[in-house]
């Protein structure tokens, strides 16, 4: 039975793992590894790994990172970053990993959904928006490389383009929430899951399990993914990796968190 997943997002840069608020100032917070071996002792649904510098700095995938990432995970891995050919996604399959993310690739050559879709399949093939509020009202638009380059795209327009292709999965993160942890752009998600049938995970905001919570039960099976709430604890942000227990895990899923 299909359930909501609950998925802890690292950002990888200089081969550590950071922390952004609004995509900026990263902030070293330790080791990737450590981090995937905490979250195998917690057991967690799903694991999103985004290597910030390889777009940017026109980088290739890490590919031994990958590997060494993908050998300790023993939860399911999404990766992201440099990717841009059929091929690199073909190796990052390779080295064990069963998702793989595109943003910049995405928007600059919508066709790599569909040729990486039809060699690896759609179900791991993940299209990430990085969204930004460009007016008052509800205006957003796509970015990509680090949110410094406008794609001009509606992620409405961009989300349904990806779901044609043949993405198995598409990522909404919202660049205005990036690290902030006052909770989840809903009125981005509905616009988004209004025209998508595809699985869909968000990403940007999430304070507390009460915004998981509250994201569940607005929008049922979704993914909920977290950076901030994940590694930071308390208001001068030391760092601890955490992840809700099964019991609390059982209760946002099946909508018996208490969301007031």
């Amino acid at each position: 039975m299909l359930r909501p997943r609950i998925i802890p997002c690292l950002l990888v840069k200089n081969g550590g793992l950071v922390k952004t608020i609004n995509f900026a100032n990263p902030k070293y917070v330790g080791d990737p590894i450590n981090a995937v071996r905490i979250f195998n002792e917690k057991e967690v649904d799903e694991l999103t790994v985004l290597n910030i510098d390889a777009s940017v700095q026109n980088k290739e995938p890490d590919y031994g990172m990958i590997k060494n990432l993908a050998a300790e995970c023993r939860m399911p891995l999404c990766y992201g970053g440099g990717v841009k050919t059929v091929s690199q996604i073909e190796k990052i399959i390779s080295l064990g990993v069963e998702k793989v993310a595109m943003s910049s690739a995405a928007v600059n050559n919508p066709d790599i959904i569909a040729k990486a879709a039809a060699v690896v399949g759609s179900q791991s093939i993940v299209v990430v928006m990085d969204v930004k509020k460009v007016t008052s009202g509800r205006k957003y638009e796509v970015w990509t490389h680090n949110a410094t380059r406008s794609a001009g795209l509606s992620p409405v327009d961009f989300a349904k383009q990806a779901e044609d292709l043949g993405a198995g999965e598409v990522v909404v993160n919202s660049i205005d929430r990036d690290g902030v942890m006052k909770g989840y752009d809903m009125d981005l998600i509905h616009d988004v899951r209004d025209v998508v049938g595809l699985p869909m995970t968000v990403l940007g905001g999430a304070g507390s399990l009460k915004d998981i919570a509250a994201l569940i039960d607005s929008f049922g099976i979704i993914g909920a993914s977290a950076g901030s709430l994940f590694v930071f604890k308390g208001v001068y942000r030391a760092v601890l990796i955490s992840y809700p227990s099964r019991a609390e895990k059982d209760m946002l899923t099946k909508n018996q968190f208490q969301v007031a």
